[in-house]
């Protein structure tokens, strides 16, 4: 596949019917904390030990606006904020150092007021795409090893089991194991 100008990358795309998906900038920080925080609640809510509330600020999405992409999902154009995800280039904490062949989904969380059913799966598809759409054949992500819902939940999704790392450090400067999913995307 070829690559996308920026301006059709960021340009406000529509995947689904009930969502618009636009690339967030510095103005989206304290929106991206919420939806953050909102999620680490609802994990928390329903038993899940995974995320916890004030865990990331503003600095950490600012951070990952300069080093990557983080994309908001509305409900419809203009409409209030449905979701978002960080998409990464690299993940030498998860997955080494590895050949550019992939993009790295981080932190794909939904907005349960606003959120149509489906909207989880519908932004998993946008990153993905987003990732076909840059040339490389995978999509990469982790999860807790200890959150079999969620690795149920990608598992489902079509994407496989490839490893365990037992030591990643991650948010809150904590270590953890987490399980290594990738879908390919297309032949490459």
């Amino acid at each position: 596949m070829t690559h996308t100008s920026p301006s059709a990358a960021e340009s406000s795309l529509e995947s689904s019917p009930a969502l618009s998906f636009r690339r967030a900038g510095e103005s989206d920080l304290t929106e991206l904390v919420r939806l953050r925080d909102d999620a680490a609640r609802w994990q928390i809510e329903r038993g899940i030990d995974q995320w916890k509330p004030g865990e990331l600020g503003p600095e950490h999405f600012g951070a990952r606006l300069r080093a990557g992409e983080v994309w908001i999902a509305t409900a419809g154009p203009g409409g209030p904020s449905a979701g978002a995800w960080e998409l990464w280039w690299d993940d030498e904490p998860a997955w080494g150092v590895q050949p550019p062949v992939a993009g790295y989904v981080h932190r794909l969380m939904t907005d349960r007021r606003t959120a149509p059913p489906g909207a989880g799966r519908a932004l998993l598809a946008e990153a993905e795409r987003r990732i076909a759409q840059s040339g490389r054949p995978l999509c990469r992500l982790d999860c807790l090893t200890s959150n079999t819902r969620l690795r149920r939940y990608y598992e489902e999704a079509g994407y496989v089991v490839v490893g365990e790392q037992a030591g990643k450090n991650g948010d809150g400067g904590r270590t953890y194991g987490v399980t290594l999913l990738e879908k390919r995307l297309r032949e490459g």
